[in-house]
């Protein structure tokens, strides 16, 4: 006769306990939470946050223009260190022609390294202040998916820290229930009086 342990959380049996079908239902609802909602999250997060960095980007399209400048300023002898890999930039003066034929000087923001009578580009906003360019469509999607990821990894988080403790509580009430039971059990088994 071969016994079935399977599913005994789904059964009626005399030792299945409340506890033991709470975790059971908690145990399924953790499954379709992080096989369809963490990804659901991801998705919405990921969409929501692609539409706010295209907008913005469209935005600053519209408010800053590009202009190619030369360097007309003295650079810096020696470029600063680089920490973290990210890329450093100097202020220099730089000149250039509008379409009109007008010509311009401001200071502006140039990637480090740069030398007098280099070309850059440089975006400048309507009242000639230098701001950094405006973000590329890859750096859009790049948001979209750091978002995308964030939020489906911290769905995961909080489902298994929320899963672990519904576990911990089955676990203190099973035990306290069978500690009940054993109480009840065991006078009878050791022929012995309760206290």
């Amino acid at each position: 006769m071969r016994t079935r342990v399977r599913n005994w959380r789904w059964r009626r049996n005399p030792l299945r306990r409340r506890c033991d079908v709470v975790e059971a239902w908690t145990a399924l609802v953790v499954a379709a939470l992080l096989l369809v909602g963490a990804p659901l999250a991801g998705i919405l997060t990921g969409w929501w946050a692609h539409g706010e960095a295209r907008a913005i980007a469209t935005r600053q399209r519209a408010d800053r223009h590009e202009v190619h400048a030369k360097v007309v300023g003295r650079t810096p002898d020696t470029p600063p260190s680089v920490e973290g890999g990210s890329r450093h930039t100097t202020p220099v003066a730089v000149r250039w022609s509008d379409p009109g034929g007008a010509t311009h000087t401001a200071m502006a923001r140039v990637p480090a390294g740069t030398h007098t009578g280099d070309s850059v580009d440089v975006w400048f906003d309507a009242h000639g202040h230098n701001l950094a360019a405006p973000p590329t469509e890859s750096a859009v999607w790049q948001h979209t998916l750091s978002m995308g990821v964030a939020a489906t990894g911290g769905t995961v988080a909080v489902v298994l820290l929320a899963h672990g403790v519904v576990r911990r509580v089955a676990l203190r009430h099973r035990l306290d229930e069978w500690d009940r039971d054993w109480a009840l059990t065991e006078p009878l088994w050791t022929r012995r009086r309760p206290a």
